[in-house]
């Protein structure tokens, strides 16, 4: 990882704007700081990095509290070698989820000194949730959680990047399979059921769905900055003046009867909006929206946004663009393989240059517009740090002593890809070669799962860490997630998971990762992830006439068979492989030789071929 950065200077900056009457209307003994931004985001523009500045934690999630005398960081368990290392000594470290490490709102009341402490947040950072269980935390112990108007960190962050406002283009109706304006009546019914005049949506890539509109605003993203508001009369889209082209002015200019009101984008216009709206009548706003929003709403319907199960669940369109951008996404991944067994051994790769050469493959294709996150390219010891991303400070040459782990992935317009595959360039070490097919088994097992319609997905995570278990293994992060559809790379609310939170029970048409590992501390990382989309499963059965669900794979990569303990898979393990293997033969044989990529061809051939005991 990179040079901890000195955190000393900021944190006295901050601290003094405790107690500056200017900024807070009463001293305050400590701040949150989250890593979101006002949509809730996972992944966030320049602008809104603020964990960052404050302690120079780089990757994506993580929740830092500064008081007077000390401060502390949470990250899961993806970041915990991360956030050591990138950390200074002003820092405590949390590493959340292992035992006897407390929780924020459990550390924060012991660690205020005496009683009626009083810490400060944005309200626009936390949803509601997350807010009333930090206030819940405080007040028990005598403590207040107090809302601030002005972000504490922007007032210390001096050189602070403006707020992207790139171009935002309609996607066809071949991609999206639906019209923006049904999506509106869809909405409009919804609303009606709950008794609501209005629905508020901050979240930027429902907002996108909703308007079949894409961006760039934030970095492997497709979306843009804007809040919406979705009445039974009107419709509300608040955009920066310089996104407001005739292009997408044409595309919401509706011929239906249904006009849409361009506003400014900005916080103050927002929160005009929504007070004009006060009233008896019930506003839609979600347990995620944020607790900012909800204080400008009297009558709030607390519900999960109803865009967020139609956008999970796609329809016949978006999955068959989901199909073909991984069939040339596959091309890529298979050209760049066989790139990597020739240049590997000549000693001229490194995690930097792979990873470039990657991206570089991956653009070529078709419909392709960015990557769908950081491509996290590891060698050795750097593929244990979950969710590594090489720098020249860390980087290490890629040889044929190492495993070597890639997971990247691609937005096009017919759809966003994510795909993990470890290799070895030599000959991997019985242990590894162990590791690799117990990861495999608890891949396939996930894989080929039949279970009833409804089913959460916190219920099928066992069956991915089954065959680890057995001898004392696991991972520390989750098994699945779901993806957009040239949108987010993660999305809701469907997921696979150890930890029984609010993940929605599976359902035809959603598309799942999974992605077990297993990773050996300053040694090597193990992870195969491959895109399941949710479909029927024919059973001879249907108990109390209940529809049974399985998956099948979208992502066509071949695994790499070296790596293989084939002793250690089941005769149905076996078949399962070869039957993936022979899909991806003919599949990706076919674009291959479509775009007479023919030394592509031979070698995905040779990786194909079957396996036996």
């Amino acid at each position: 990882m990179s040079k901890a950065k000195n955190t000393t200077e900021i944190l006295k900056r901050l601290r003094a704007c405790f107690s500056n009457v200017e900024l807070v209307d009463q001293p305050i003994d400590g701040y949150i700081v989250p890593y979101q931004d006002h949509h809730q985001s996972e992944y966030l523009a320049p602008c809104d990095k603020r964990i960052e500045y404050v302690c120079g934690f780089t990757g994506s999630a993580g929740l830092a509290i500064v008081l007077k005398s000390k401060a502390a960081f949470w990250t899961d368990g993806r970041y915990h070698l991360q956030a050591s290392s990138q950390l200074d000594k002003n820092w405590t470290v949390m590493k959340d989820g292992l035992p006897g490490v407390p929780k924020p709102e459990d550390w924060l009341p012991k660690a205020l000194k005496g009683g009626n402490g009083k810490v400060g947040i944005d309200p626009f950072l936390f949803s509601k949730k997350q807010y009333e269980k930090f206030d819940k935390a405080l007040t028990s112990e005598g403590h207040e959680l107090v809302a601030i108007a002005k972000n504490l960190i922007d007032v210390v962050w001096k050189d602070q990047p403006p707020r992207p406002a790139n171009k935002i283009i309609p996607l066809k109706f071949n991609y999206t399979g639906m019209k923006w304006e049904d999506k509106i009546k869809l909405i409009r019914s919804d609303l009606k059921k709950e008794k609501a005049k209005a629905l508020v949506v901050t979240a930027l890539d429902e907002i996108a769905w909703l308007f079949n509109l894409r961006g760039s605003d934030i970095d492997y993203n497709p979306v843009f900055f804007s809040y919406a508001v979705v009445g039974l009369t009107f419709v509300n889209l608040f955009l920066r003046d310089e996104q407001r082209s005739k292009e997408v002015r044409d595309h919401l200019n509706a011929s239906s009867g249904i006009d849409v009101t361009l506003l400014p984008y900005s916080t103050e216009e927002f929160v005009k909006s929504l007070e004009g709206l006060k009233g008896p009548e019930k506003i839609w706003a979600s347990l995620k929206e944020s607790q900012g929003t909800h204080m400008l709403i009297d009558n709030a319907v607390t519900k999960d946004s109803p865009i967020q199960l139609p956008k999970a669940i796609k329809n016949q369109a978006e999955i068959t663009g989901m199909r073909n951008a991984h069939i040339r996404d596959a091309v890529a991944l298979c050209e760049y393989l066989l790139w990597l067994e020739n240049e590997v051994p000549k000693g001229s790769v490194d995690e930097i240059s792979g990873a470039t050469y990657l991206d570089t493959l991956r653009s070529k294709q078709d419909d392709f517009v960015s990557l769908s996150f950081p491509t996290i390219s590891s060698v050795g010891p750097n593929g244990a740090i979950i969710h590594y991303f090489p720098t020249e400070a860390t980087k290490r040459s890629l040889t044929t002593e190492e495993i070597y782990l890639v997971d990247s992935g691609g937005q096009y317009l017919d759809g966003t890809t994510d795909v993990t595959r470890t290799v070895h360039f030599g000959d991997p070490t019985p242990f590894q070669k162990e590791c690799y097919t117990r990861v495999l088994k608890g891949h396939i097992n996930l894989a080929c799962v039949v279970f009833p319609n409804r089913t959460k997905g916190h219920q099928l995570d066992v069956l991915a860490r089954q065959a680890l278990w057995k001898v004392g293994l696991d991972y520390l992060h989750g098994t699945g997630h779901g993806v957009g559809s040239f949108l987010n790379v993660h999305e809701g609310p469907q997921s696979v998971s150890s930890r029984a939170t609010d993940d929605a029970p599976m359902e035809e048409g959603m598309i799942i990762s999974d992605e077990p590992g297993y990773y050996e501390d300053g040694s090597f990382g193990i992870r195969i992830e491959s895109l399941l989309v949710t479909v029927k499963a024919s059973t001879e059965n249907r108990y109390k006439n209940v529809q049974y669900l399985t998956f099948e794979p979208i992502t066509l990569v071949p695994l790499m068979k070296k790596m293989i303990d084939v002793k250690l898979l089941t005769s149905d393990e076996i078949e399962w492989v070869n039957a993936y293997h022979s899909q991806c033969r003919d599949i990706i044989g076919k674009e291959l030789e479509k775009q007479n990529k023919k030394d592509v061809l031979e070698w995905l051939n040779r990786e194909t071929t079957p396996i036996s005991v």
